[in-house]
């Protein structure tokens, strides 16, 4: 096929939704294209302006959602010559929650990209939108996204009557199933009510004649309340404890007025278990939010047990045993969060992290010392976790410790018994290994600093590997002897760490160190691999700093992986207003470039962290073999050659 400049195709629009969808939404079902036009609704309501949002399953398998908000603006786009209502739904990376500045539209607001409505009516066949405003009702029909009826008032309403009604038929080619996801919807519905306290939120269903309101006064902890066990005897609840801190205009934190948090939580013996939000948006997979929670839950018991003498001697409290019985939610409000893709399933902002641990940590001290009798129950319950924790680890200690080796000496280890938590890293470099020992957490990261290149052990027999230092250290800490992919999973039983991570830089080098350890692992320690305790660390290429802009908006520090995200992040900075001389863009020539503060937020603690794990299907084993032997095989070298010239534009291409 000739590939020419007729070959490149630009897509326009709304296009790129049409053409891949689930880069932006849920195709399951549509359920996730009415929720951006809730969030809307609900983003009204947050900012105070709403005081309703309805939402009504019509017969003919539309849904339309009503508020009473301030309404879409109508008016001429200063910029793009249309009315501001038809770019907001016809144009990708449009819309108020862009601009936040102090005094702007949307201060605080889950829809951050911009993609939202925009992917609503391009996924639907047809979409009617009423705007009530400044007296007038305002209508426009869209058509597969594209305008069939253009603005046009549709008559008269009060003068202090406003707001917006959206009526959206999904397109049902787009979905697994065109049905919406009722269930799903009725608990997006109910949330919106408890983290908006006062405002009435409704579901009516056209087909059935149901009709469903949620409204709660106490917010948060009537939602929770629901959520608690009744207290019988062996199966304690301790009392909730809810609260909600913001940052002032002065926060001596750093954060921007307005940042902060509001949750109710509680500790229950029969198990712990939640729900967070971040500017209303649900994130089902948690994120750095529900992290700052669980550690500074941590950090407020752990000085409750120290000051009252309550752990017993050698007993090591971590912050899993503080956490597994909390039942909790959680409503985090953080001024420019960060998801993980446009379906905002898991909040990944990592000052996020920080900004809920230290506002929640000052009230959770004063409640705990406020009620002394539940607080030493609750220490009790995290004190019986940590006695059966490290008693199941130390029946593991005593299987590794038999006919165990001399450690290496450059290895740092962890103080952790724990095996499953336990994690080495295996650094790039003295420098990088430097930083990283002041980066780690000592109770359970350890770090085996090597120097130079790893052997290439693809060809090297079982019994020759350990001449190479480096390899025999590695194994040595490990704990293990090669073995054969058929071995039973007793091999692994000497094993000193639940995760071996590879952390080298994002640089060729580091990429050819990467693939030295993968060879080294998946020809003499192929069981590693099976069992999935072989991770890649990701750490960031570029480092993109933001200067402050007032008090409203304090410096920030952003990262990269890679260039795609580096452009993605500054075309954000572009459209949320931030000039070019504000940014500093600079680049990581290593992980020894790194001061230990930075290494550990971006590439080391669990909860900021990326990491990629090696996995290895068996089905797959035949052609991971051939292309091992390809890459890493002396005799290979015609092979690899003619494998590069026909894969070489591949490389080209993600450049």
């Amino acid at each position: 096929m000739a590939y020419s400049e007729s070959s490149i195709r630009v897509l326009k629009g709304l296009e790129p939704v049409k053409e891949r969808p689930g880069m932006y939404t849920r195709t399951d079902s549509p359920t996730h294209i009415i929720q951006e036009v809730i969030d809307n609704a609900a983003d009204e309501a947050l900012a105070g302006f709403a005081g309703k949002i309805a939402v009504t399953l019509h017969a003919d398998g539309s849904v339309s959602v009503e508020d009473d908000g301030r309404g879409i603006p109508v008016g001429i786009h200063p910029a793009e010559g249309v009315p501001t209502v038809e770019v907001v739904f016809t144009r990708l990376h449009a819309g108020g929650k862009f601009d936040k500045k102090s005094g702007g539209a949307y201060a605080f607001s889950g829809g951050l990209h911009g993609v939202g409505v925009s992917v609503t009516n391009a996924l639907s066949s047809r979409l009617e939108v009423f705007v009530k405003r400044e007296g007038q009702l305002h209508r426009m029909v869209f058509g597969d996204g594209n305008v069939i009826e253009p603005l046009a008032v549709a008559g008269s309403v009060g003068a202090r009557t406003t707001g917006t009604v959206v009526r959206a038929w999904p397109n049902g080619k787009y979905f697994d199933s065109p049905k919406i996801k009722r269930n799903e919807l009725e608990r997006l519905l109910r949330a919106k009510a408890v983290l908006l306290p006062g405002v009435k939120v409704i579901l009516k269903d056209e087909e059935s004649g149901e009709e469903k309101v949620w409204q709660y006064a106490d917010g948060l902890v009537s939602y929770l309340n629901e959520t608690l066990p009744e207290a019988g005897e062996g199966s304690y609840v301790s009392p909730v404890f809810a609260g909600e801190r913001y940052a002032g205009a002065d926060d001596a934190a750093g954060f921007a007025e307005g940042e902060g948090a509001a949750w109710a939580l509680a500790w229950c013996e029969a198990g712990g278990a939640g729900e967070s939000y971040v500017n209303l948006i649900p994130t089902p997979l948690g994120g750095t939010h529900e992290a700052g929670l669980r550690n500074g839950v941590f950090d407020s018991v752990k000085e409750f047990v120290s000051h009252h003498g309550l752990l017993p001697g050698k007993v090591n409290l971590q912050a899993d045993d503080v956490w597994k019985h909390v039942r909790y939610v959680l409503s985090g409000r953080v001024l420019d969060p960060q998801f993980q893709g446009q379906t905002k399933d898991k909040l990944t902002s990592r000052d996020a992290m920080r900004l809920v641990a230290t506002r929640v940590k000052d009230p959770l001290d004063a409640w705990l010392n406020g009620h002394i009798d539940a607080g030493k129950k609750i220490a009790e319950l995290a004190i019986k976790t940590a006695l059966a924790r490290q008693k199941a680890g130390k029946v593991v200690e005593k299987k590794k410790q038999s006919g165990a080796a001399v450690l290496p000496g450059k290895l740092t280890d962890c103080e952790s018994e724990d095996i499953a938590r336990n994690e080495i890293f295996l650094v790039e470099g003295d420098s990088a290994g430097g930083s990283a020992k002041q980066g780690r957490d000592r109770e359970y990261q350890a770090i085996l600093p090597l120097r130079g290149k790893v052997l290439n052990t693809w060809e090297v027999a079982r019994g020759e590997i350990f001449a190479n230092n480096e390899v025999h250290d590695i194994a040595v800490a490990l704990g293990l002897d090669p073995h054969d992919p058929d071995a039973p999973d007793s091999v692994l039983d000497n094993l000193r760490y639940g995760k071996i991570i590879v952390m080298a830089d994002a640089d060729v080098d580091g990429s050819h160190i990467q693939t030295l350890l993968l060879t080294l692992f998946f020809r003499h320690f192929p069981r590693l691999i099976e069992l999935g305790h072989v991770y890649i660390a990701q750490p960031p290429l570029y480092s993109i700093k933001v200067a402050g802009q007032g008090k409203s908006r304090p410096e920030r520090r952003l990262y990269a992986l890679d260039e795609d995200e580096r452009d993605q992040i500054l075309a954000r900075l572009a459209e949320d207003g931030v000039r070019e001389a504000n940014i500093h863009v600079g680049r990581f020539k290593g992980l020894g470039e790194m001061n230990p503060e930075e290494l550990r937020e971006t590439t080391m603690h669990p909860d900021t962290r990326r990491l990629l794990p090696v996995t290895l299907p068996r089905s797959e084993l035949d052609e991971v073999k051939r292309m091992f032997t390809l890459l890493m095989g002396k005799g290979e070298a015609a092979g690899r050659r003619a494998w590069m010239e026909q894969n070489g534009n591949l490389v080209e291409a993600d450049i």
